[in-house]
C-alpha cells in the first residue's frame, strides 16, 4: 500500500469513529433526557406519589390505590364512580397514547395530581386508544394518583368531555358546575391555577 493510499484510510477510520462517537453521544443526550419531561419535572416514582397522598380521604384514597391503572367498564363504570365522587372537585383527563401533545402533559398531570389530589378527585379517560399495552407503556414514565377508563371507541370521551379533540381536561367544582379546557396545558402552574379557580371553588 502506498503511502498516499494508507493516509486515506487512515482519515476514513478517522471520520468512521469520530461518527461512531457522535452516533453514542447522541443516543446517551436522548436517554438522559427521557428522564425528565418536557417541562423539566423530574418524574416522581409511584412509592413517592402514594407517600405524598397518604391520608387522604377514602374516597380519594380508592382513587389512589387504581393509581396509574387502566379499568375497563366503559360508561356505566364511569358513572358508578362519579357518582361515589360526587361533592369532591373533580379533574377529568383525556388522553391517549397517541396523542403527542398528551405526552407533554403527562409529568405535568403526574405532579398536579399529587401536589392537589388529598383535596381533588382525578380521573383519566384513555380515548380512542388500540390497546392498553400502548396506554400502560405511555403512563410508565410518570406514575400518576389515579386510573384511567378505556374507551377504545372514543365515544366514551366524547360524551364526557364534548369534543373529539385530545387532550381535553374537564373540571368540576363541589355543586358540579362544569368547565372544559382543550388542548394540552404548557406548565404546572397553569393546570393548578385552573384547578383552583374551576374546581376548587364555592
Amino acid at each position: 500500500m502506498t503511502r498516499k493510499a494508507s493516509g486515506r484510510l487512515l482519515a476514513a477510520l478517522a471520520g468512521l469513529a469520530m461518527a461512531a462517537v457522535l452516533a453514542i453521544g447522541l443516543v446517551e443526550l436522548a436517554s438522559s433526557g427521557s428522564s425528565t419531561s418536557e417541562q423539566g419535572l423530574p418524574p416522581l416514582t409511584a412509592a413517592q406519589v402514594r407517600a405524598r397522598l397518604a391520608g387522604s380521604p377514602p374516597p380519594l384514597a380508592a382513587l389512589h390505590g387504581e393509581g396509574n391503572t387502566i379499568l375497563t367498564g366503559g360508561r356505566r363504570a364511569l358513572h358508578a364512580r362519579l357518582a361515589g365522587l360526587r361533592g369532591y372537585p373533580l379533574v377529568i383527563d383525556k388522553w391517549a397514547s397517541w396523542c403527542v401533545p398528551c405526552q407533554s402533559e403527562r409529568a405535568i398531570f403526574q405532579r398536579a395530581s399529587t401536589d392537589l389530589g388529598r383535596q381533588v378527585a382525578f380521573l383519566g379517560i384513555d380515548s380512542a386508544d388500540t390497546s392498553t399495552r400502548d396506554a400502560h407503556a405511555f403512563l410508565a414514565p410518570f406514575p400518576v394518583s389515579y386510573p384511567s377508563y378505556y374507551d377504545p371507541s372514543g365515544s366514551l370521551g366524547l360524551t364526557v368531555t364534548d369534543s373529539s379533540f385530545t387532550p381535553v381536561t374537564v373540571f368540576h367544582d363541589r355543586a358540579g358546575a362544569q368547565y372544559i379546557h382543550q388542548g394540552p396545558y404548557p406548565s404546572l402552574a397553569k393546570l393548578e391555577r385552573d384547578i383552583r379557580r374551576y374546581a376548587l371553588t364555592g
